[in-house]
């Protein structure tokens, strides 16, 4: 196989994709977001891109596996149970898939992430 079929993951990469969660799931604030998704493999079962996030919080349900790496900003990620992680700028973390709850960017942030839906 060729060096071609490499894929270079970054915001100058490919256009963004700009958008609001589902009105139904916005808890609180603007958490507006920014998708660079750069990456799909043949199946499209696994990806990899950057995201961005403004300051709010919305709901999340996870059907894919998710490795982050939080390149700027802070986060709070509560599951449905009340429990909670703060997240910060060089932290690195996983979600599994079927984690529901809540994300709250505390500070504009950034991530890099790569996910697999099974």
């Amino acid at each position: 196989m060729s060096v071609d079929k490499i894929s270079m993951i970054g915001c100058d990469r490919v256009d963004s994709e700009s958008y609001l969660p589902d009105a139904e799931k916005i808890v609180e604030g603007n958490p507006a977001q920014t998708l660079w998704h750069c990456y799909d493999s043949k199946d499209q079962t696994f990806g990899a891109g950057i995201w961005q996030g403004e300051p709010g919080t919305h709901r999340v349900n996870y059907t894919e596996e998710e490795v982050c790496f939080l390149l700027q900003g802070r986060v709070v990620v509560t599951d449905n149970e009340g429990n909670t992680k703060e997240l910060n700028q060089g932290d690195m973390f996983a979600i599994p898939a079927g984690f529901q709850g809540t994300w709250t960017t505390i500070e504009s942030a950034k991530k890099l992430y790569v996910i697999y839906e099974k």
